[in-house]
This record gives C-alpha cells, sequence and structure tokens, in this order.
C-alpha cells in the first residue's frame, strides 16, 4: 500500500452548541464533545483507510475551555500515525467567539480507530507519511503513545517499550 499524508484524512466538522446540549452553567455537555470528536475522528480514519472503521480507545482528551451555549464548536481531525491496522487520531476543537468571529483553541484529543472487514475482522490500512513539521512530531509522538498504552495494559513487557526508554537515556 503506498503511504498517505495526513492532509488526506483531513476532517473539519463545525456545529452550534444548543439549549439541549448544555450542563446548568451553560456550557456544552463534555460528553456532546466526545461525541462529536467521535464522528469527526471516525471520517479521518475512514478517509485515510477507505475502510468501515470502528472506535478503539480514547486515548486522550483535554477539556481545556468551556464550549458555552450559542458557540460555533469546529472539530479538526485526520490521521496522525497509522499502525498495521489501527490509526491514531489527534483532533483540536476550536471555538469561534460571537462579536469577533476568531478562533480559540478549546481542546484536544487523541482517538485510535481500527480498519475492519464486513465480519469486524482487522484489516491492513495504508502507512502514513507526515510532511509538515507539527504532522512529524505527532507521528513520533503516536509510537511513544502506543508503547504506553500497550505497556498499561500489560501486552509488552517495559524493555519492549524502546521508544519510552529512550526519553530517559
Amino acid at each position: 500500500m503506498e503511504a498517505k499524508p495526513p492532509s488526506s484524512s483531513f476532517t473539519v466538522v463545525s456545529d452550534l452548541v444548543l439549549p439541549s446540549e448544555t450542563n446548568p452553567l451553560g456550557n456544552l455537555f463534555g460528553g456532546d464533545l466526545l461525541a462529536r470528536m467521535d464522528r469527526a475522528a471516525g471520517i479521518a480514519a475512514r478517509r485515510h483507510s477507505r475502510r468501515i472503521v470502528v472506535t478503539a480507545s480514547v486515548n486522550h482528551v483535554a477539556f481545556n475551555k468551556m464550549i458555552p451555549l450559542g458557540s460555533v464548536v469546529t472539530v479538526e481531525a485526520n490521521v496522525s500515525r497509522a499502525f498495521s491496522s489501527s490509526m491514531e487520531i489527534y483532533m483540536d476543537v476550536w471555538i469561534e467567539d460571537r462579536e469577533s468571529g476568531i478562533r480559540s483553541k478549546a481542546n484536544e484529543a487523541i482517538y485510535t480507530f481500527v480498519a475492519v472487514d464486513e465480519m469486524g475482522n482487522p484489516v491492513p490500512v495504508p502507512p502514513l507519511k507526515p510532511e509538515t513539521e507539527l504532522e512529524k512530531e505527532r507521528y513520533d509522538g503516536a509510537l511513544r503513545r502506543r508503547q504506553l498504552s500497550l505497556l498499561l495494559a500489560k501486552k509488552i513487557k517495559p524493555e519492549d517499550a524502546t521508544e519510552l526508554k529512550a526519553l530517559f537515556e
């Protein structure tokens, strides 16, 4: 399979925060944001793999800034690294100021998706070829994040987490 750049999976999902999606303080429920990110990440993973994809894990979510009622919230997602059948999807969440229209970063997240066939069995995905400095940074970090997840799940031994070990040498 030919390597693809992260830009080929780039996905933008924008929506308005409605009253039924807010908590008593008038801010978007975290679960509603997680669902929006899951949809954006799923589209990015599908664009990269051109296969059916399923959410494997929510690796990291940072709720750094509240998203108030009436805000335009935009999730930008793309594949940051592809492994054999799984893909790490990195997302940035932006909100627009109602009056000025200036965008500010509110949150970020990293999800993992797996490409599957019609029976739900994992299938290979194309490799990823990062191009920009940010894409290269996220690509390199993805291997460390994967090793940490596998180590915590006891699927690899500490001595096999070579990328993590290199951080401490």
